[in-house]
């Protein structure tokens, strides 16, 4: 992968160059993932038509350009910089757009998503990108990539198990906002490290499934505080994260007994300024990566793309940083 092609030979140092993938190039050990795709892929259906670690390299072009496969597969096909970032040789074929979708589908069955992001985590933290001072945490929903089905919960009820997709049954209904809106599809929930702005942990569920339910996926164990918002106070977790020395900053929920104090509400203001740039992490996913609509149907397929969209952010974060 690292020769050039016949083609490249006579092309000169500039000509299909973007300075921005060769720093996202130079940040990780591309060998060890490219070994890690490889021996986890080695049990499927035989030898790909293409490097393993090539195809996953085009899956994050396709997350930090937005492209559908058949955009993906014209990309690779036109742009020099996207063959050389990817080390596909000039001269040679680019992965048509079921190649991708069946490579895609290969990393889902292999349950490789995970380990992809964890190696690659593990070594921008080797370069000291992570600071560890804390982790905020919170969730966005994102809605399914099918229609909602038409048995709609009514507004005076909770979203019942009835109003199932045909076409994406791993989809379901939560409400939201200050009105209750209804909404169908799914939730990502993020722990992301404060300073660096890299994300730390990431999990995929039914929109349903609360905020609250998820938080101690997300808890690192290592950072210094935990800053969250009211729909993550449980004693519980305060008393957990006071025994691991992890300092305790979520925001307080008033309840139909108790209302706020002057100091509760002082202290919420202050850690809502603090957990802000989470908020930044969406907003890039929701303006620049297109997420927000479920690109797949169903939940396994979705954490998947779910993890690949984490890792090229934390890239491009950490080339930024870098």
């Amino acid at each position: 992968m690292d020769q050039l092609g016949f083609a490249e030979s006579f092309l000169g140092p500039e000509i299909g160059r973007n300075r921005r993938l060769e720093r996202i190039d130079a940040l990780l050990d591309w060998a060890s993932i490219g070994r890690r795709l490889t021996a986890g892929l080695e049990a499927g259906e035989g030898r790909p038509p293409y490097p393993p670690l090539a195809m996953f390299k085009a899956l994050l072009l396709q997350q930090w350009y937005g492209l559908s496969d058949p955009g993906l597969e014209e990309a690779l096909l036109d742009r020099l910089s996207f063959r050389r970032f990817c080390g596909l040789p000039l001269d040679g074929t680019t992965p048509d757009e079921t190649t991708l979708c069946r490579f895609r589908g290969r990393l889902g069955s292999a349950d490789l998503g995970g380990a992809l992001f964890e190696e690659v985590a593990r070594q921008l933290e080797a370069r000291g990108f992570l600071l560890k001072t804390g982790t905020l945490i919170d969730a966005t929903l994102v809605a399914a990539s099918v229609r909602p089905p038409p048995d709609r919960p009514v507004a005076e009820t909770t979203p019942g198990e009835h109003s199932v997709s045909r076409l994406d049954p791993d989809a379901n209904w939560t409400r939201s906002g200050a009105k209750r809106h209804l909404f169908f599809g799914y939730k990502a929930h993020i722990g992301v490290d404060q300073g660096s702005g890299l994300i730390r942990s990431r999990k995929m569920t039914p929109a349903k499934i609360s905020e609250s339910e998820v938080a101690d996926m997300l808890i690192c164990g290592d950072e210094g505080a935990v800053y969250a918002d009211k729909a993550y106070d449980k004693k519980a977790r305060r008393e957990a994260l006071k025994a691991r020395g992890v300092k305790d900053r979520i925001m307080h929920r008033r309840n139909k007994h108790h209302d706020l104090t002057r100091w509760q509400k002082l202290r919420n203001k202050l850690i809502r300024t603090r957990r802000a740039p989470i908020e930044n992490v969406f907003g890039t996913w929701k303006r620049l990566y297109g997420f927000a609509r479920a690109r797949y149907r169903g939940l396994a397929a979705n954490a998947l793309h779910l993890d690949l969209l984490a890792i090229a952010f934390n890239l491009r974060r950490a080339e930024r940083l870098a």
